[in-house]
């Protein structure tokens, strides 16, 4: 089957984990902007990836037309002919309208917008609590899914680090712009008639169950 799917949701809602189990469960690829960009913060030594690691620090959203061209160029690949699952793209309206204008270019599509709604303070809580490990890039989170040692990757054993954009006071701001920015293509996905909302506190098993359910997934 073919599914072309956008995931919405504030930060920390679990997008990027419903995408790599569906990834997983379907064969559709999970395209993510977030982990796209912060490739680039770690390879560049240009100004890009200086203006981006700025960027991405504060907690604000990199420039629509930056954006749609990495996204643009990404699904042009073989591997989303059938399908793809966007996660945290598109975050603004013009965002939006770039993809709907470029899937009908290729004669394509949004199957549905599935929003995962999670509250701000779930949202601080599961965040702040997530570590990375500056080696092998695993991340953790030290109330859902510790480290079997204090604060030390399992694989590499060298100590865990938090993201800037992990901190309180930015994962505060980048929900508050999440609100800002991000209720219009909320909006917009909803008077398209394709917007579907899916509680994101109710565990991933039952998460992932709902949106096979959307897209009428069977494996038979």
């Amino acid at each position: 089957m073919m599914a072309y799917l956008v995931f919405l949701g504030p930060p920390g809602a679990g997008k990027g984990t419903y995408a790599k189990r569906l990834q997983e469960i379907t064969g559709i690829p999970h395209i993510s902007t977030g982990d796209i960009f912060r490739d680039i913060v770690k390879k560049e030594n240009d100004e890009l990836g200086k203006k981006i690691k700025e960027i991405m620090e504060r907690g604000e959203l990199v420039p629509d037309e930056l954006v749609n061209e990495v996204v643009k160029r990404r699904l042009s690949e073989k591997d989303c002919e059938r399908g793809f699952i966007l996660d945290g793209y598109p975050r603004t309206v013009a965002q939006a309208e770039f993809l709907d204008d470029f899937l009908k270019t290729q004669n394509k599509e949004l199957t549905a917008a599935i929003l995962f709604e999670v509250p701000e303070e779930v949202v601080v809580q599961r965040l702040t609590a997530r570590r990375i490990c500056p080696k092998c890039g695993r991340i953790y989170n030290l109330i859902s899914l510790p480290p079997k040692e204090d604060e030390l990757c399992d694989d590499c054993k060298v100590k865990l680090v938090q993201r800037e954009d992990d901190k309180e006071e930015t994962v505060r701001h980048r929900y508050k712009v999440y609100l800002e920015k991000t209720q219009p293509v909320i909006d917009y996905y909803d008077k398209k008639g394709i917007l579907k909302r899916v509680d994101g506190t109710i565990g991933i098993d039952n998460v992932i169950a709902e949106v096979l359910k959307i897209i009428g997934w069977s494996d038979k």
